[in-house]
């Protein structure tokens, strides 16, 4: 990668993100209304003594999910436009490498991924009332880079979609089985094997895991930080393998 080349293509495609009003609002807006929806139907649930809220419990995940949800879906399609409408093959006549551009738009809406665990973990601690026993900068730490992970998987992806349609459809073969699997609707050690094993090999579990020990440990603990190791790992694999299987054309 070059350096000068990585940053131009950062600063490119961040000046589209911009000045699309849509994809801002989806990003930053979006995942606020949510947490507000979820307070909402947790706030009559009653608490047992010396036990978190449920709030407590879902939103803390959901600061998590929701920006994976919503990054793998936006990064998918952007990556599939600049195919689609000749930008990919103008660019890669270019010094630009592959490496460059993915990684730009890894940095690009890892920027704006930060800025939506901000906007986000604000409206929970602030308005809504978010207790979690460790910090809220480890909260947004992980999010913001559970949210890298989906763009890193949403770019892999979109190198084997030719439509938008296409690209949408990745969502229930690539996110519903993690979201299923990391422990949100059941704790993994309570599942089947098999089910366990799969769990093991998806990203989003030790990210979902990684949020859980912020929420029960005052400090960060070697869990989270092993947690944390595994998702940046898989961010730069799925980057890699994006580079080798990008393709000019849709076609």
């Amino acid at each position: 990668m070059n350096p000068r080349i990585l940053t131009a293509t950062t600063g490119r495609i961040l000046r589209q993100l911009r000045h699309d009003r849509r994809t801002v609002a989806l990003l930053v807006v979006v995942p606020a209304v949510l947490l507000a929806l979820v307070h909402f139907m947790y706030v009559d649930q009653p608490t047992p003594p010396g036990q978190p809220s449920t709030f407590d419990r879902v939103a803390l995940v959901m600061l998590g999910v929701f920006p994976f949800v919503i990054m793998f879906l936006v990064t998918s399609i952007a990556m599939l436009r600049e195919r689609t409408t000749g930008t990919l093959e103008r660019l890669l006549t270019t010094p630009l490498g592959r490496l460059d551009l993915l990684f730009g738009y890894g940095i690009a809406f890892g920027l704006a991924a930060v800025g939506q665990a901000v906007v986000a973990s604000a409206v929970a601690y602030g308005l809504l009332g978010l207790h979690t026993a460790g910090g809220s900068g480890l909260v947004i730490m992980i999010a913001a880079l559970n949210a890298v992970l989906a763009v890193a998987l949403g770019l892999f992806c979109s190198a084997f979609a030719r439509t938008e349609f296409q690209a949408v459809q990745f969502m229930p073969v690539v996110v519903v089985p993690q979201l299923l699997l990391c422990g949100l609707f059941v704790p993994r050690d309570e599942m089947a094997g098999w089910l366990q094993a799969v769990s093991d090999v998806l990203p989003l579990s030790y990210a979902v895991e990684a949020l859980q020990e912020v929420g029960a440990h005052a400090d960060p603990t070697a869990t989270m930080w092993r947690d944390v190791a595994v998702v940046g790992g898989a961010v730069v694999l799925a980057l890699v393998l994006s580079a080798a299987t990008l393709r000019r054309r849709s076609g």
